[in-house]
């Protein structure tokens, strides 16, 4: 036996905006068979995998089109106006557990587009998220995760600059910073969800404390990539996981301490699974 020390990060796991989507699906499950779900609930597999048993039905916006009469939960990551018309048309009831963190985002960008601002949004391409805040703009804002991405020749002198609600908070304002600095006059709307980007703090202060830290989250999770960078700088000992299966035990060594943490999008049950297993070591 390796006789591991081992503690959970208590700060670590979903955000609200994830536990009202997933309680809202769970409870919507006790009182049927099954519940459609536009797109992955969390980005992460070992949840959604939890939830499709309990008759979660996953499906994709093509999908969606085609469904008539049915009952359709919106995750927490938010939606499109295209997706509220296409429910309009097909009588779909949505059952809505967009964050309200993103909703509120979303009504400040339509508010920008209505005033005809040049939009920049500050988030990564393709993201369910980002797919959702662009629909406000009838896809006309311009989204870059780098100052390179920006052809600043074509861009007026006055922008509005956004941000994905769980981008990195540093980052941001650098790339503010670069956007001032080439001369233009930045509208600066710092949307970051702070539940998520106060977490940078929190995890360089939990990783420095162990020999070994071990992080947990979906591959799919953009803020779990964020965090285990943040956990991966403070502490280089640092190791991505996305289940009990990707563990190893030989880079432990005995009597080590080791800390468990993981995304907003991670459940704490699976972070329990891993302290499990590494007991058993």
């Amino acid at each position: 036996m390796l006789n591991l020390k081992i503690t959970i990060d208590e700060q670590s796991g979903f955000c609200f905006g994830v536990v009202y989507a997933v309680e809202m699906a769970e409870s919507m499950l006790e009182e049927q068979d099954y519940l459609f779900c536009l797109g992955d609930i969390v980005h992460n597999d070992e949840e959604v995998k939890r939830l499709e048993m309990k008759g979660l039905r996953i499906i994709d916006h093509s999908q969606f089109k085609n469904l008539k009469n049915e009952k359709v939960l919106i995750r927490a990551h938010g939606e499109p106006p295209s997706t509220y018309q296409t429910a309009l048309n097909n009588n779909i009831e949505l059952i809505d557990a967009s964050c309200p963190v993103v909703l509120k985002l979303q009504n400040r960008i339509k508010n920008s587009y209505d005033k005809s601002e040049k939009i920049l949004i500050y988030g990564k391409h393709g993201h369910a998220e980002v797919i959702g805040l662009l629909g406000q703009t009838n896809n006309e804002a311009q989204v870059f995760q780098d100052l390179d991405e920006i052809n600043i020749n074509q861009l007026p002198q006055k922008i509005t600059v956004y941000s994905q609600t769980t981008k990195s908070t540093d980052k941001f304002y650098e790339i503010i910073d670069g956007l001032k600095n080439t001369g233009f006059e930045v509208d600066v709307n710092d949307t970051i969800c702070r539940q998520v980007s106060n977490r940078d703090v929190s995890l360089r202060k939990f990783s420095m404390q162990f020999d070994k830290i071990i992080f947990v989250s979906g591959s799919k999770s953009s803020n779990g990539k964020v965090l285990y960078k943040v956990c991966k700088d403070t502490n280089e000992n640092t190791f991505f996981v996305s289940n009990v299966g990707d563990l190893n035990k030989s880079i432990f060594s005995e009597n080590e301490s080791v800390g468990i943490c993981g995304a907003t999008s991670t459940p704490m049950w699976l972070m329990e699974a891993v302290k499990e297993k590494l007991l058993e070591y």
